[in-house]
């Protein structure tokens, strides 16, 4: 099959393998602002163990652990910073609660820009150090992520810094930033073309599984695929099924229940990156999965926790908690039935495992490295 119409459409040969590819499709800025650092362009893998162990032959993960900043978020930082080179603006203020800044800020060290990011009470300190390390300044605030008032104030009180001429605000929200979150949109294109291109059985898609914080991943998925479905680039998307914390279920509940809203929560959700008390795109994820076909699903941290050393140990893929969710999700609902065996299910893995160094540290519990001398060792090892 060839490309999708347009999505080949480039001005620069340093952007042919990047998100930019497909700006035909999500964006208007000039290609003399565009920046990359090679975003996108994931690799889908099949599952070799966690889903034929459970009957399912056709389960699949597209590992945006692989973007150059270590998740997802760089497509979403391409295409904002980018908008802001365009715009001649030289300050990004931005609140993150780990992903969001370590990509905005190496967007913003590539693109010259200014990087100033408020961040979650609970952020790891490895997404902080990373942050710093691209030159951002960061300001971590209490209680911002897990209370909703003190989430929405500081939400607010950035958006007031944002209005500076020479600045503008990004959150990796459709309701703060939708130029930022078009970027987002290329998952889907991705999945359509590897899909197409026979690296999924059947060149289909049945489900696709997104974890949610804010929402904004899985309505850009959603939107994405719909858009291909309305330009007749594709006959139909995948139902796309949002997957929460237990802890924090603003959206994947009510969606399951039949609400048309979510709404907001006091967080309890000890996984790092979807704590986010506030409802923010999450009426608008509600509308798109229930089109889509989809619904919503809840984990404990407990499982989460377990799929991501499952997948470490079984799969050879190392992520976050964070990044493993939407396979948590997958797991239960291939466990209750709610999915066919012969359903071709794809997950997104979102975060390098090195973005949180104490769930690393907790899942080698009990194992060391310790330092022999050769003699020693030889007398260890048969």
């Amino acid at each position: 099959m060839p490309p999708l119409s347009g999505a080949y459409h480039v001005c620069r040969e340093s952007v042919r393998m990047s998100i930019w590819r497909f700006a035909d499709l999500f964006s208007t800025t000039p290609a003399e602002h565009r920046v990359t650092l090679g975003e996108g362009n994931t690799p889908l893998v099949r599952s070799r163990t966690i889903g034929p162990e459970l009957g399912f032959k056709h389960l699949y993960f597209k590992l945006e652990s692989s973007n150059p900043s270590g998740s997802y978020k760089d497509r979403f930082a391409a295409a904002a910073i980018s908008h802001m080179l365009a715009e001649n603006k030289t300050r990004c203020e931005a609140t993150s609660s780990g992903n969001t800044g370590a990509a905005l800020a190496a967007y913003c060290a590539a693109a010259g820009i200014d990087c100033r990011i408020a961040i979650v009470e609970s952020a790891p300190i490895g997404k902080l150090q990373q942050m710093m390390c691209y030159g951002a300044d960061i300001y971590r605030i209490r209680g911002f992520g897990i209370d909703p008032q003190i989430s929405a104030d500081g939400i607010e009180y950035i958006r007031s810094c944002a209005k500076h001429p020479s600045a503008e605000l990004q959150i990796s929200a459709f309701q703060f930033c939708p130029v930022g979150m078009a970027g987002v949109q290329t998952i889907a294109y991705e999945l359509a073309e590897q899909a197409s291109s026979g690296e999924i059985d059947g060149g289909r898609i049945d489900h696709l599984f997104v974890q949610a914080g804010g929402g904004g991943l899985t309505l850009a998925c959603a939107r994405g695929f719909a858009q291909l479905v309305q330009r007749r680039e594709i006959d139909r998307g995948p139902a796309v099924h949002c997957v929460q914390p237990e802890g924090n279920d603003t959206m994947a509940g009510p969606l399951r229940d039949g609400a048309n809203e979510g709404r907001n929560v006091n967080c309890t959700a000890t996984i790092s990156g979807l704590q986010v008390a506030n409802l923010i795109d999450g009426n608008e994820v509600i509308t798109a999965c229930r089109a889509a076909g989809g619904t919503g699903h809840l984990v404990a941290d407990e499982l989460t926790y377990q799929v991501q050393r499952r997948l470490a140990e079984d799969e050879g893929i190392f992520s976050e908690p964070a990044g493993v969710v939407g396979v948590a999700g997958a797991l239960q609902a291939m466990q209750v039935g709610a999915i066919h065996s012969e359903d071709r299910i794809v997950c997104l893995i979102t975060g390098t495992g090195f973005k949180d160094p104490g769930a690393v540290d907790s899942m080698l519990s009990g194992r060391e490295c310790p330092l022999n001398d050769l003699s020693e060792l030889r007398a260890k090892l048969p």
